[in-house]
């Protein structure tokens, strides 16, 4: 059972947070903020995960805090659902339309934190959600789990749009990399022979 709940817990936020890599996509987010709530269902949806985030944060700030923890306590409960890996296909990719915006996703399940970060969101804010908080998202998760993620933009002129293809994207390439692999499905994915 591939599997994690967790919880956290400072001065900014309290989340509770629970995910099923192996689900159909069914999903109760709360986080506060209207649009990342948006943006975690589509990512559950996409890739499939039964995913629930409940989360009070420091709103009359901004969304900042609220983004950044999510995305560690979710990166965090991958880490926890993958165990050492074993049988994972481990790499995973998505070139992902929507409407006039194409985005690239690429995932490398290695154990290392890299974030290739080449989205280019022309305004500063979608309602009232800070456009540059899609970056610290993404460096949360990536840094949390121990992956690579490269986002690279290819076309598109609305921000809603961009980011949506961009949460989108990494779902799908996340599913394709957390798949079980039935021919190397008692293997770790890795020369090494440790990826954790």
């Amino acid at each position: 059972m591939r599997k994690a709940e967790l919880s956290r817990e400072t001065a900014e936020t309290k989340i509770r947070l629970s995910l099923d890599l192996d689900g159909s996509g069914t999903c109760e987010i709360e986080t506060g903020c209207g649009f990342l709530d948006h943006m975690l269902v589509l990512f559950a949806r996409h890739g499939r995960f039964d995913l629930t985030v409940h989360c009070e944060g420091d709103m009359d700030v901004d969304a900042h805090h609220t983004t950044e923890d999510i995305a560690i306590v979710l990166g965090r409960a991958f880490d926890e659902a993958l165990g050492d890996r074993r049988g994972i296909v481990r790499y995973g990719s998505m070139v992902l339309p929507m409407d006039e915006a194409l985005v690239l996703a690429a995932v490398d399940i290695s154990g290392r934190a890299a974030l290739g970060y080449a989205l280019e969101i022309p305004t500063e804010k979608v309602g009232t959600f800070d456009t540059e908080l899609v970056r610290e998202f993404m460096l949360g998760f990536v840094r949390a789990l121990g992956c690579s993620v490269h986002l690279r933009q290819f076309a598109g002129e609305n921000s809603h749009h961009i980011i949506e293809a961009a949460f989108k994207g990494l779902a799908r390439a996340l599913h394709e990399a957390v798949s079980i692999d039935p021919i190397y499905r008692d293997e770790i994915p890795s020369t090494k022979g440790t990826i954790v």
